[in-house]
Parts: C-alpha cells; structure tokens; sequence
C-alpha cells in the first residue's frame, strides 16, 4: 500500500528527551573527548597498527556520539531561525563543538608527527587499509600545520569570530519577509517565493520581484559588507599564519586537486562562456526579445511555465531514478514518507535547499523551498540524489562517510540528468520539449559557466581585502565585472543586480565550494555519456563510486565508473556535450 507524502521532516528520531538531555549529551561528548585524549596523548606516534585502529575506532564513535545532536540543533534551526529554542540550542551546539574540535586536535597533529618511515610502515600493513586515505589526507596538511596550543587558539578566537558572523548572516537572510502586488493583490511573502518568480511568464512581475529581493539586501548592505569584510580578512590572516601562499590553496588540498588543475578548470570554462552567450541570444529570440535582462534567463516558454504539484514532482524524480535502477527508486522512495523531507517555504525558514547527511547510521534529511515551477522539480531530484549518495556511503565507517568535496555534487547532478531525460524522451510535443532542453541548458550553465563567476568573485574578494577594507560599493563593482565577463553583451544586468553578492550563503559557510559545481557537472556529463554507450553495464561502476563515500581520492573515486579525470581536455569534452544540446534546441526551433 501506497504511504502518504509527508511535506514536514520528523525530526523526533534525532531529538533528546529534553533541553537538558540535550545539554548532557553535549558534555558526555566532551567528557569522552578528555578520556580519549588520557587515552593516546602523546602515544599516536608509538601506536602499533592494530593499536592505532583501535583508536580510530573510538575517534570515530565520538563522532557519531556528538553528531546527532548538534545536526539536531542544526535541522532545527534550519526549519525555524526564529525560534528561541532553535536558537539557543544552536549556539550551544557550537560552543561544545567547538570545545570539541580543541580537545581532539592532538590526534590529528599526532598523526601529522609520526615519522615519515613509520608512517610508511602503518599505511603499508592490511590492517589500516579502510583508513589509508584518511591517514593520508590528514598528513597533506602537515607543512601548514601549527603547534596543538596555536590550533587550539585559533578554533576558540572562531566563536566570536567567524562563527558569530556566519550565525549573524543566517539569522538576518531568514528573517526577511517581503510585501509585493500581484494582480492588485498584496501578498507577504519569503524570499524564496520571490526568487521563485524568476521562472514566471511575466516579464514586469520577474524583475520587480528579483528588484525586491535584492533591494533588501541592499539596505542591509552595512551588515552584509561587514559580514563579508570578516570573513575575507579572517582567511587572508589564517592563510597568512599557516603559511598558504593563495586563499584557494586550503580548499585545493582539502579537494586533492592541484592548484594548477583548479587553474586549468576555471580557464577551460572562462574559454567557453561564448557558449552562454549563444544561448543567451538564441534564449532572446525565443523569447521575442532583443535583448535578455539577467530576470529573462530562467524565463519558461510554452509548457515550461506551467505548475507541478509536490506529488507530481515527486512520481516525476522517483521514475527517473526507477528507470535508470529499482533498487534506487527502492532506497529514495520512503524519504517522502517518513519524515525526512521539508517542502515548503515559511518564515524563518532557511532558503535554498541542501540535503543533511548525518552519520552512517541516521537517515538524511532534505530541506526545499518548493514553489511548483520546473526548476524546483530539478531541485527534488538534485537533493534526492545527495540522499542516495548518502545512504550508499553508508556502507562505510563514520571516517569514510563523506564524499571528497568535488565528488559531493555527482549523484545530485546526475539525477538531474536522470530526469531531464525521461521527461523529454516522453515528451512529443515540440513546444515542450524545447522548454525542457532549454531548462536543462540553464541549468548547466548556472553549474559550471555561473559558478566560476562566483569563484572568480570570491577570489577577488579574498585578495583585495587583504590589501584593505573593501566599500559596499566596491564588491558591487567586482560582482558587476566578473558577471559582466559572463554574460558579454548578450545579457543586461538589472540594477539591484549589484547585490547579487550579498546572498549567496557558499561564500559565508565554506570558502571557495562553488568551483565543486562546475567539476561535478563536467564529471557527470562524462559519467553520463558512460551510460548511455554502456547501458545498465555501467550501474556496478556509479554504485561502486557512490559506495565508496570518501574512502578514496576524486581520482580514484571517478576512475570506479570508468572515467580519467587526469585525461587532457577533459574538462573540454563536457562543454562539448554542452555544445551539442544547444545544437539539439536549434534544430528544434
């Protein structure tokens, strides 16, 4: 029998007894950390391997332990930024995580320490092998490393530092509710549901609700100046002391690219943006204009415009993923009805959407900002695919639960893909199938071509800020400029377009991840046309990637579904694909 779609998470399989079992479970995490520590302090270096296992065993158990609450005061905050018991549980969260985090710093630096023929000699032995790439990455770290007291310092200065800023940016983004005429009706309204004007068939009604959107950030722009100038300069003086010789370069290593590949990666794309720009002129043409304004790009024709009920999106994303394999549809399906997906916008309420994997053992969590047009159906099967990912990497331990970052966003653009698909190969109407290429084009160049723009910018940001304070107006000017790269002469940028910037949570939560988007995509591209030359041959592969979790480099992890991310003109072959959809769309117009 058929269970019910629930449009609100559950979050009472994770929630304590009571505010104070909350606060007890926080400090008997604390408690094993300093028992952990009496444990190994100083003996990670003497370990014999099956010692060391032992030990990142309990490491791991400890994370598992603290996890589940601090993501329950997360998942809460998330769905109500107003609440006073969110909020306070939150705070706490990160106060005890942080102590944490201090607290077990000696492990990691003891790893770092253990000598080189040693070292050799552990990651060698069978006994070690599910940890190899975990031993491994943390010693890649070593060069820009500081004493354990110095570590320690700087993760306690972050409390009232970034954290504070982070939490502050949070808290004002969701707290925004916006008044608009529509019909000569006044509507309140969430900033998501703004934002989710930008795929509506009005012209006039597109630009003035995105001019509203951004307008408040605007008269906010004292906040969210400051927030970003923090945050910049925070990183230029912590890169400064560890002693990077680039603001990316921690991200880079954390990602294992080099920071030639990441160089070579944004260059490829730079290279490409005349695609975007054909399209953009070709997006105008279909939509009778002589000219887009940035509010056109997601513009829907036709069939495009039309509105899906959640329960329709959801048979939608379940048959892409059922077609490709039942076993997956299997594994996706009960998210919808158990509790673990959070539809609709509401005040206070977080924007965007992410999909929370907690540990191994814990089913993920999916938030949306649902508003029924096609890209919200694409976000479904986006989030949906981060569930998948994370049910899979499930299979491995709490150290290997987590993808390597550029790895992260495959199986959620995949299913994108996935969907994309199906709806056009059932799709017979030429109208339709139009609105669905196009939707599907945009939606590969606000992954990869939009976010270099973004990494561009952040990049900018980062070094000019460690010359001196940056004006409001002057992260306008560098947002302006790297879009205007972008988007050449085909698109004109509306006016409160210049605190596009201001929103845009990536470059608040975590330095330099936008890039992650446009390596995933290319990936997926390439993983795609696998498929399709493979067929269902190829299923073992992607399972296998996604399986892997974060056991393995990206390198490693892609070459499990056949594909060389090493390969010269790899990057390339992906804006080809790219290339031939829009070729695909000129025939059919």
């Amino acid at each position: 029998m058929r269970k019910e779609t629930t449009t609100r998470w559950d979050l009472s399989s994770l929630a304590p007894e009571s505010a104070e079992r909350f606060t007890e479970l926080l400090e008997d995490a604390i408690q094993e950390s300093l028992e952990l520590g009496n444990r190994y302090r100083g003996r990670i270096a003497s370990l014999a391997a099956k010692e060391l296992l032992e030990a990142l065993a309990e490491y791991e158990k400890l994370q598992i332990n603290v996890i589940k609450p601090q993501y329950y005061a997360h998942l809460l905050f998330a769905e109500d930024s107003g609440s006073e018991l969110a909020r306070k549980l939150s705070q706490e969260a990160a106060e005890s995580g942080n102590r944490l985090s201090r607290e077990l710093l000696f492990f990691d630096i003891e790893i770092m320490d253990i000598p080189e023929d040693r070292f050799n000699t552990l990651y060698a032995d069978p006994t070690l092998q599910n940890y190899r790439h975990y031993l491994a990455m943390i010693r890649k770290f070593t060069p820009f490393t500081l004493p354990e007291r110095e570590e320690q310092l700087l993760k306690l200065k972050d409390l009232t530092g970034t954290t504070a800023f982070v939490r502050l940016f949070d808290e004002l983004s969701a707290s925004f509710t916006f008044t608009m005429e529509i019909e000569g009706e006044s509507r309140e309204m969430t900033g998501e549901e703004l934002l989710g004007f930008l795929h509506h068939p009005d012209r006039e009604l597109r630009e003035r609700a995105f001019s509203l959107f951004l307008e408040r950030h605007g008269e906010n722009s004292l906040v969210y100046s400051t927030i970003f100038n923090t945050i910049a300069l925070d990183h230029a003086k912590e890169t400064e002391l560890r002693g990077y010789t680039d603001p990316m370069q921690s991200t880079n290593i954390g990602n294992e690219l080099p920071d030639e590949s990441v160089r070579h990666l944004m260059d490829v794309t730079e290279a490409n943006y005349p695609l975007a720009q054909e399209y953009f002129r070709l997006k105008a043409r279909l939509l009778g204009l002589t000219k887009l304004k940035n509010t056109d790009i997601y513009a829907p024709l036709a069939e495009g415009g039309r509105k899906y009920e959640f329960e329709e999106a959801k048979d939608l994303v379940l048959e892409a993923y059922g077609d490709f394999n039942p076993e997956y549809r299997a594994i996706i399906s009960p998210l919808f009805s158990d509790g673990r997906i959070d539809v609709h916008p509401r005040n206070g309420k977080s924007g965007g959407a992410f999909c929370m994997g907690i540990s191994p053992d814990v089913t993920p969590y999916v938030l949306l900002n649902f508003t029924s047009n096609l890209r919200d159906v694409a976000t479904v099967a986006h989030e949906l695919g981060h569930a998948l990912h994370f049910i899979l990497s499930g299979r491995q331990s709490m150290i290997n639960y987590h993808a390597p970052l550029p790895l992260a966003e495959t199986a959620s653009v995949f299913g994108e893909m996935l969907l994309t698909r199906r709806m056009l190969d059932a799709e017979t109407a030429p109208a339709v199938k139009i609105s669905l290429l196009c939707a599907k084009i945009e939606d590969i160049i606000a992954t990869t071509f939009r976010q270099i723009v973004l990494t561009r910018f952040e990049e900018r940001l980062h070094l000019e800020r460690s010359k001196g304070l940056l004006a409001d107006s002057r992260i306008c000017e560098l947002w302006i400029e790297e879009n205007g790269k972008l988007f050449g002469n085909t698109v004109e940028m509306i006016d409160a377009y210049k605190w596009g910037w201001s929103y845009i949570s990536h470059f608040i939560h975590t330095r330099f991840y936008c890039y992650s988007y446009t390596f995933a995509e290319l990936l997926v591209l390439a993983i795609y046309r696998e498929y399709q030359i493979k067929g269902a041959g190829f299923i073992p592969g992607y399972d296998a990637l996604l399986t892997s979790g974060g056991s393995q480099s990206p390198a490693e992890t892609a070459a499990l579904a056949g594909i060389d991310i090493t390969e010269p003109g790899f990057w390339q072959k992906g804006y080809d694909i790219l290339e031939g959809l829009i070729g695909e769309l000129k025939e059919l117009v």
